[in-house]
């Protein structure tokens, strides 16, 4: 048998070419011997453990090829490229255990230029234009300008010298991004750290680099070994059996196959915390990233383990079952709430699922919760119910502001159902934290009226909504004496659900080591109010970090998706300012493009013939166009088709749909793109008028413009490579300060 090992860089092949790759590398696998592999070495190579292997007639695989202590061969596998430019990529690499903190290196030489097909497939050109900032740096190297010397990289870090030296000749935060790009992964990692402030001992530590003695550097075993680092592990990865060989090829993408983790990342996933954990970090910085891993070795560590993974959608959750798949079709995935393995669901359903799931409890719970005995047959979610409970409850004389189903609504599931009020002399006394409307002894005794109507429209329904179940079932378990369905709970999105919610998920695993791991932005926060975690059992004080590293979109696009951001003041979950600093991103691009237009057909003219030319550059990309309302997501949609777009309005997009998709900012939430259009950015439907109105009754303008914010930050932070924004008149004044670069 022969050991594979693929790269980082491992290159995507296309369907023509992909299944002779796979035949190539099943056959490789059984023995380097087997006849039409035809393995030779090169001629003059910078590495002489540097092999390629015969594919077909005019493709070559290239790898390496070590000799561990156990006899058995093992090959690093690169990737597959035509003929001749494979033997020039098999010529110019070499693997090294670095000398000063045996990391595990592939090194290309001479050093690469951008264009080289070993990077990962180009990403369009970055503007040359040079904004303001940039003319002001002419001369002076922005390392230098933060005192770093370049044998602090060398010697401390252990970077290669000519990486070291390129990226001292960096004036600019995009040439040095470039440099970056071209290094191996840990040191691309230790240059944004340390541009980015970060002192170089932190750096060391982050990426668990510190200087250490590695005796026989240059043997093949010692290499192997030096692959299980920490940081070597952001670039290789051990395949253990033929189907997962099986599924590098067939995903077409190694980045698809295996998701490569900071070591900071790893540590998160590793890690035993003696309480709940709370993970914060901007839009694609890998907090999903870091749950799947957690959840996955948690799983394997105890194949007995109760494992809840849960986030605020369906969508999400299915997102997140199919990448666990993708990740090792071994892991367990259970298929009922209580059982061995993983259980992946939305918050909705998995409250559901509780509380079907100890039915004999009902009764105390829903007396507790209501004040009475309740039969729940099932959910209502009407979004009429609470003006259905103001005409029903003969309520008259409340303020404007109060005698609103938003208002209500809120009220009712950020107090009086988290704190299990079930009587009006209860809600007399109870503290109203974070509501932004005072309330009399009086408004107080006409609220509750409504209330009791919402809840006896319910009652005669047999139904309760969504948060009521919530309520329910973290009261059933809750109680003593009921068994826990869960040891460990995991949550994504954390920053949306809503105080019942929170009840709930620290009530299905007892307190205690790894019981709940949060994974929160609150820079996302898009549905409902500012939650303080202590107000519901869940204390993360001193068990708080935060990942700024941004691995989906351009320095260009976050440095935009940041700026919009600034205008408001955010929260975390235990109540702490919110920070946008050191946030940085890993890749380059072009600057955002801004266009205003003078009418709607003129704006839908050039977002169809943008995409068009965008399909043309770039046939197999996913495209988006994002809006801010289901209207004009299907305005928009009818029209691109009618301009010849191959574009469909959708609630939630399909693996490998080949069609533009169009979709409201919200239901974008959790899902990426080569390349994004906002449409419709302009100051009519941003800030939306009738959410707005709604908050200014109420009192609630503030919170409701942050969400604004969130939601254009989440729209801008979905285009993994380019970001366009049109609107037609004024532009939203959330984007009036924003500055592109261009």
């Amino acid at each position: 048998m022969t050991n594979i090992i693929m790269t980082k860089a491992t290159n995507s092949v296309d369907g023509a070419i992909k299944k002779k790759v796979w035949a190539f590398m099943e056959k490789l696998a059984q023995s380097d011997e087997l006849p039409g592999l035809h393995i030779e070495p090169m001629k003059n190579p910078t590495d002489p453990r540097a092999r390629t292997g015969r594919v077909d007639d005019n493709f070559r695989a290239v790898l390496f090829r070590l000799e561990g202590q156990a006899g058995e061969p093992t090959y690093v596998y690169v990737g597959t490229w035509p003929h001749d430019r494979a033997i020039e990529i098999a010529c110019s690499r070499r693997l090294q255990v670095n000398p000063i903190n045996g990391v595990a290196e592939l090194i290309a030489e001479p050093l690469p230029t951008s264009e080289d097909l070993f990077s990962a497939a180009p990403l369009p050109s970055p503007s040359r234009s040079r904004s303001r900032r940039e003319e002001a740096e002419t001369e002076v190297s922005l390392l230098r300008a933060i005192g770093i010397s370049p044998r602090d990289l060398v010697d401390r870090l252990g970077m290669e010298s000519g990486i070291a030296e390129r990226a001292f000749a960096a004036l600019t935060e995009d040439a040095l991004l470039e440099v970056a790009g071209l290094a191996p992964d840990w040191q691309g990692m230790a240059l944004l750290d340390i541009a980015a402030g970060t002192a170089i001992d932190e750096v060391v530590a982050a990426l668990d680099v510190a200087p250490r003695a590695t005796p026989d550097r240059k043997s093949d075993q010692t290499l192997i070994d030096a692959m299980r680092h920490p940081a070597s592990q952001m670039t290789f990865a051990f395949v253990h059996d033929n189907d997962e060989l099986r599924r590098v090829i067939e995903e077409g993408s190694f980045a698809n196959w295996r998701i490569f983790l900071h070591p900071e990342q790893r540590r998160y996933v590793e890690r035993n915390f003696n309480g709940p954990f709370r993970l914060s970090g901007g839009a694609g910085t890998g907090k999903t990233v870091v749950l799947l891993h957690r959840a996955a070795r948690l799983a394997r560590q105890n194949p007995q383990a109760r494992i809840i993974l849960t986030t605020y959608t369906v969508n999400l959750a299915e997102n997140i079952k199919r990448d666990l798949r993708a990740l090792d079709e071994q892991i367990p995935l259970a298929t009922a709430l209580g059982q061995p393995g993983i259980y992946v669901n939305g918050i909705d359903a998995l409250a559901s699922a509780a509380l079907k799931l100890r039915p004999e409890a009902v009764p105390a719970a829903t007396e507790a919760i209501f004040g009475e005995p309740r039969l729940i047959k099932g959910v209502d979610a009407a979004s009429d119910r609470w003006s259905s409970a103001l005409a029903a409850s003969g309520v008259s004389g409340l303020p404007a502001e109060i005698a609103s189903p938003t208002f209500l609504a809120e009220e009712y599931e950020s107090i009086v159902l988290p704190n299990t009020i079930s009587t009006r002399e209860r809600y007399f006394t109870v503290r109203r934290p974070g509501r932004h409307v005072a309330l009399d002894r009086s408004k107080r005794d006409q609220i509750w009226k409504v209330i009791a109507a919402y809840r006896a429209l319910h009652r005669m329904e047999g139904t309760a909504d969504f948060d009521e179940i919530a309520a329910v079932a973290a009261q059933v378990f809750d109680a003593a004496g009921v068994p826990r369905p869960a040891d460990h709970v995991l949550v994504d999105e954390g920053q949306d659900l809503v105080p019942a919610k929170w009840r709930l998920l620290r009530s299905l695993a007892p307190e205690g080591v790894n019981d709940l791991f949060i994974a929160e932005d609150s820079h996302q926060r898009i549905y409902g109010a500012r939650t303080v975690l202590s107000r519901w059992g869940i204390r993360v004080v001193g068990r708080s970090q935060r990942l700024t590293l941004n691995y989906r979109t351009t320095a260009q696009n976050l440095g935009y998706a940041v700026a919009v951001l600034k205008g408001g003041d955010y929260e975390d979950l235990e109540s702490e300012a919110e920070s946008t600093a050191g946030y940085r991103s890993s890749r380059i691009g072009p600057h955002p493009e801004r266009r205003g237009f003078t009418s709607l057909i003129e704006e839908l003219d050039y977002v169809a013939n943008l995409i068009k030319g965008w399909i043309d550059d770039d046939p197999k990309g996913s495209l988006a166009v994002l809006v801010r309302t289901q209207g004009l997501r299907d305005t928009v949609a009818r029209a691109l088709s009618e301009r010849g777009v191959p574009a469909s309005a959708v609630d939630r997009v399909e693996r490998g749909g080949s069609n533009v998709a169009v979709m409201t900012l919200h239901r974008a939430k959790g899902v990426e793109f080569s390349r994004v259009c906002i449409v419709g950015a302009g100051a009519d439907n941003i800030p939306n008028p009738a959410v707005m109105k709604s908050a200014v009754a109420h009192g609630a303008e503030g919170d409701a413009e942050l969400r604004e914010r969130s939601l254009l930050y989440v729209g801008a932070t979905r285009a993994r490579d380019v970001l366009s924004i049109t609107w037609t008149g004024e532009p939203s004044r959330l984007l009036s300060s924003v500055e592109t670069g261009a």
